[in-house]
């Protein structure tokens, strides 16, 4: 069960309880489950109907039945480096999977916060590929998972990638990849830069270059799968370890992509919070300056 409580304010005396919680990011979906389930909206502890008017002062309760059918993993250990009661952000090693699969059913990401978290269903508002590390953000409720998902809420993430060659040479000190990204034909998975893809804007700063490899911080104006690893393949610049996109496997067993940095308005207390993740090992041995901090 997830448990909300909005004082009213000045400014919304008057609205209806639908109107309060439309604009505070409930769907009509969940609008129409708390109406059929028993004490799902309280206003000062008794019942109300989405109908009722609120006035200056009441306290409007909502309480959402969360039912997880994951297998909890509790023997999984995953650092928390953010948690309230509305979000948890979780830095995901690599080698692990977000959501559970056919060959991985118990051992993901969702498996432990359902450890965790018993009675709270899975919201995970980014994904990461298996093989990615980094921050994760899970909301643990509908109304922050729909608020984190768009509008002004929405993260800011920044991704850090080890690509080959110097990247410096070829386009200075930052650049941006404008490139359309489709699914191959004959592939589930693979994707390529092709005329007919979906737009894919990605920007990047160079951090630290040398001939072997180059150090890129990286930010997405689209979202598309494998962007990232395939727009830096497209450029001639493939991620190290990312075999499937062209890149040299003799330094790093996986894609060399973090995401290192989440910066977003929270959903109910309306600040910004600003959460950073340091480089894994795995990468940060192969970057020239140890001192650089990210």
């Amino acid at each position: 069960m997830s448990e909300l409580k909005y004082l009213i304010k000045s400014d919304d005396d008057g609205i209806t309880v639908q109107q309060y919680l439309r604009q505070m990011g409930f769907s009509r979906g969940l609008l129409t489950k708390l109406k059929q389930q028993e004490g799902g909206l309280l206003c000062n502890g008794r019942h109300i109907r989405t109908v009722d008017t609120l006035c200056c002062g009441d306290t409007l309760e909502v309480n959402i039945c969360d039912n997880s059918e994951l297998i909890p993993n509790s023997g999984l250990n995953v650092p928390i480096e953010y948690e309230d009661n509305e979000i948890v952000i979780f830095n995901k090693p690599p080698f692990m999977a977000v959501h559970p699969s056919v060959r991985h059913y118990n051992d993901t990401l969702a498996n432990y916060f359902s450890a965790l978290y018993p009675n709270i269903a899975f919201r995970c508002v980014n994904r990461l590929d298996r093989n990615t590390s980094g921050l994760v953000i899970t909301a643990k409720n509908r109304p922050a998972a729909s608020l984190l998902t768009g509008g002004e809420c929405r993260p800011k993430k920044t991704y850090y990638a080890l690509v080959q060659g110097d990247l410096s040479s070829d386009y200075g000190c930052c650049g941006e990849i404008i490139a359309p990204v489709a699914r191959i034909s004959d592939s589930i998975i693979t994707r390529e830069v092709r005329s007919d893809g979906k737009y894919a804007h990605t920007v990047f700063k160079v951090i630290e270059s040398s001939r072997q490899h180059s150090l890129v911080e990286i930010a997405l104006v689209t979202g598309r799968t494998h962007q990232i690893r395939v727009h830096f393949s497209h450029i001639g610049h493939p991620l190290l370890g990312d075999e499937l996109y062209g890149g040299d496997i003799s330094l790093i067993n996986r894609q060399a992509l973090h995401c290192g940095r989440a910066e977003f308005i929270h959903p109910v207390m309306r600040k910004k919070i600003i959460v950073n993740s340091p480089l894994p090992d795995d990468m940060r041995v192969l970057v020239q300056n140890p001192a650089i901090q990210i």
